[in-house]
């Protein structure tokens, strides 16, 4: 079922020639239920292309969702034209007293800084405070997991030798649990960042549960609260092309000892198109949170949302 978009969002055009089905604001009013609200906090530079991978995945489910984008107010996006963010985001300040079912918190590239250096930090995590009040389940993303990890646990980031970048292969430690309901024993998840969360100061902390990790990409996914929280270090978002756009962008700027991304092109040859081996895991991975942790959770009325505990 179709996400309920802006009719004139970028991202309807590029997901109709895919062939995924999205619903105009019109055609949603006529439907008699109540849609799941979604809010997405896009810390990402190039904000259309991160809203066009997540609405993708949102709208492989038979729930109808409808989302807010939202944008920090201490901070400008370079990257992304101002009629695009005046147009179809929100400032968070109108939307602080309002109830969503579902949250999601993008990465951003800023990892390298201490966290309290990020110039909008008191503003982010003013938010993530907001989360636990005003939203059934929050989702979040590479950068943005690490962030949340180290602002309600006090889980550190470490910097990493290199850049891990490329695709790789994942298990789960728990197959029983229902955010994996239908994945393979094994299944593959993009990545790419300079830092990580390490598992031993993860286990030490009894309200955290790994759920997946990678011999090569360390922790991959963390729950806390029962599932109202969960901490995705990759990107299983990404987009056939994201990780070849990203080693073309740091190849023309010169950078030393630029990789490419491992486990990506086929016979490891940047000329030739990239194995897309994650988009059915990533599929089930975000219709499974609607499903279980989202829909299946979150009150009729959603102002009962403060009434929740942990799932």
């Amino acid at each position: 079922m179709p996400v309920n978009l802006p009719d004139s969002l970028p991202a309807i055009e590029m997901l109709k020639k895919e062939h995924i089905f999205v619903m105009n604001e019109l055609r949603a009013a006529t439907q008699d239920i109540r849609p799941l609200k979604i809010a997405i906090l896009n810390l990402m530079p190039i904000k259309i292309n991160a809203e066009t991978d997540l609405v993708r995945l949102l709208s492989n489910s038979p729930l109808q969702i409808q989302i807010d984008f939202i944008q920090l107010e201490s901070h400008v996006s370079k990257n992304t034209p101002l009629n695009h963010l005046m147009e179809f985001y929100r400032p968070f300040s109108s939307v602080k007293d309002l109830f969503y079912d579902g949250f999601i918190v993008t990465g951003a590239p800023v990892e390298l800084l201490p966290f309290e250096q990020v110039n909008y930090w008191p503003e982010l995590i003013g938010i993530f405070d907001w989360a636990r009040t005003h939203v059934t389940s929050t989702f979040y993303i590479c950068w943005g997991a690490q962030a949340a990890l180290y602002h309600f646990y006090g889980i550190q980031k470490h910097l990493l030798e290199k850049k891990l970048f490329g695709v790789f292969k994942h298990t789960l430690t728990d197959a029983t649990f229902p955010l994996f309901r239908g994945f393979d024993e094994v299944f593959y998840v993009p990545h790419s960042r300079h830092t990580t969360v390490l598992a031993e100061e993860i286990e030490k902390n009894p309200s955290l549960k790994i759920l997946s990790e990678s011999d090569e990409a360390g922790v991959y996914i963390v729950c806390s609260r029962g599932g109202r929280e969960f901490f995705v270090t990759g990107h299983s978002e990404y987009a056939p092309l994201t990780l070849h756009a990203e080693y073309l962008r740091d190849v023309n700027r010169g950078l030393d000892s630029v990789e490419m991304p491992k486990n990506y092109y086929r016979d490891d040859n940047p000329e030739n198109p990239p194995i897309v081996q994650w988009r059915s895991h990533a599929n089930l991975l975000f219709v499974n949170w609607l499903n279980y942790f989202v829909y299946q959770q979150t009150p009729y009325n959603i102002r009962r949302i403060q009434e929740l505990g942990d799932l």
